[in-house]
């Protein structure tokens, strides 16, 4: 590991200054992801900040109904929050498919959501990596792509994005709220927070260096039901290799709204807002399912070892909204 200097911020504002002031300095709470890319020295900060017991981890209710989630409020305790299980049961569903209960302690809500890939050419040094090292190349496209992605990839990089809470503010329409390093703040819809990788995937979000994430607000809780399904190769502690956040909300027998958000399958949580355009006023089975899984699917590109994901994303896609409609 590199060596590299150290300091606990004593406010927002100052974090923001101080990663802001080092090129090579990065802001650091749980490290559940950037210690071992520290070890790996895929990661190099010679300046560390350590935000993790700045009084941002804190559930607020806001005015509109919906809920104010401080970026260090952790993965457990925003899972447990009795209104996240109640108003929001997808993002609990997601966050407790997503990782250990020892990871959970730790692992923060802005942590999480700024989390890196886990392809394992990225962190591989030996092998080319655009993400890595820009220019390089993607040993991924004609490599060992079994986890990578099949929608908004391109030559650059297939590499996906691997956070299942993310994906369940994908589908709850999620604010982002930063602090920038002069003070000034500003808001982001979750959709535009990560970037797709087009030719600089090395550059994976909207956030400009020393911007730190402040919080994360939920607008109210969308009508009809809401559901997270994740496939993965084993029952726990596996990332997705296809995910569905789905909200569904029947009238009669026609459905008349629908949010679908797709893991594992883009570089970046993926609303199938295509699916949502096919779902809006359709009779609340089959073949609206089906079109709404083709739909969701119609851009996507295999790279040999990933084919599979398209027919098992289009299968979790149909199951997903078939038990959300059952249980509307």
């Amino acid at each position: 590991m590199q060596l590299f200097t150290y300091e606990r911020a004593s406010s927002v504002k100052e974090a923001a200054a101080a990663v802001a002031a080092k090129p090579e300095a990065m802001f650091i709470s749980g490290g559940t992801n950037l210690l071992d890319l520290m070890k790996l020295e895929i990661e190099r900060p010679t300046h560390l900040v350590d935000v993790s017991r700045l009084p941002l981890d804190q559930i607020q209710e806001t005015p509109e109904g919906g809920l104010r989630i401080g970026a260090q409020v952790r993965n457990s305790d925003l899972a447990a929050d009795p209104r996240v299980r109640s108003r929001y049961p997808m993002l609990s569903q997601a966050l407790l498919a997503g990782a250990s209960g020892q990871i959970r302690n730790k692992a923060s809500t802005a942590g999480n959501l700024l989390q890196r890939t886990r392809c394992p050419y990225f962190y591989n040094r030996n092998m080319p990596c655009n993400k890595r090292e820009p220019g390089s190349g993607c040993a991924a496209l004609d490599g060992f792509n079994r986890i990578h992605a099949v929608l908004g990839a391109g030559e650059a990089c297939i590499a996906v994005h691997p956070s299942d809470m993310a994906v369940a503010m994908s589908a709850l329409d999620a604010l982002v709220e930063t602090i920038l390093p002069d003070g000034t703040t500003r808001t982001i819809p979750i959709g535009d927070l990560h970037r797709l990788p087009g030719s600089t995937p090395h550059i994976e979000t909207a956030l400009s260096h020393g911007e730190m994430i402040a919080a994360v607000t939920l607008p109210p809780p969308p009508p009809g039901r809401q559901l997270y399904r994740k496939v993965r190769d084993r029952a726990s502690y596996a990332f997705a290799l296809v995910s569905i956040a789905a909200v569904v909300e029947k009238s009669g027998d026609l459905i008349r709204s629908a949010r679908v958000a797709m893991g594992g399958v883009a570089p970046k949580p993926w609303r199938a807002t295509e699916a949502e355009y096919v779902l809006a006023g359709a009779a609340a089975a089959d073949p609206a399912f089906s079109e709404a899984a083709e739909s969701a699917l119609a851009g996507a590109v295999g790279r040999g070892g990933n084919d599979f994901k398209i027919p098992l994303a289009k299968r979790t896609i149909r199951q997903t909204l078939a038990a959300a409609v059952e249980g509307a």
